[in-house]
């Protein structure tokens, strides 16, 4: 029998895989900076963004897209544009942890994972019609 993954649900559910992990990288190091090295939250999760989105390109250009640009000039122009469409979602969830946490008290952690839903959908849209 074969179990292929439909190819109408395939990008999709491997976006939703990959993004996953992206969201425990992102999760994870941002707790780990805040909760071991005391780490401002909205520093933290600058620098939690660049491994997230570094960990993300790759296996989105790789996996989820499967992007066929080889020349060096094509794939800089890509990452420029994965970097740059995810700067913006960046500034989203900055404001809302810092609404969450400096202005409504709520924990760290827990801001930065509801965050993570409005990221996700959003990176997704710019990766789909943007990017790739």
């Amino acid at each position: 029998m074969n179990r292929r993954i439909p190819d109408r649900y395939r990008e999709l559910i491997l976006y939703l895989f990959f993004g996953g992990l992206t969201t425990v990288v992102s999760i994870g190091s941002f707790a780990i900076l805040i909760r071991v090295f005391h780490m401002d939250a909205l520093a933290a999760n600058v620098v939690s963004w660049i491994l997230a989105v570094s960990f993300a390109y790759v296996t989105n250009r790789t996996w989820v897209f499967s992007s066929d640009r080889r020349d060096p000039s094509g794939i800089m122009k890509e990452i420029l544009a994965f970097f740059g469409g995810r700067i913006g979602t960046l500034l989203m969830e900055e404001t809302i942890l810092y609404v969450g946490i400096s202005l409504l008290g709520i924990d760290a952690i827990l801001v930065k994972t509801a965050a993570q839903a409005a990221v996700v959908i959003g990176n997704y849209v710019i990766s789909k019609w943007l990017v790739f």
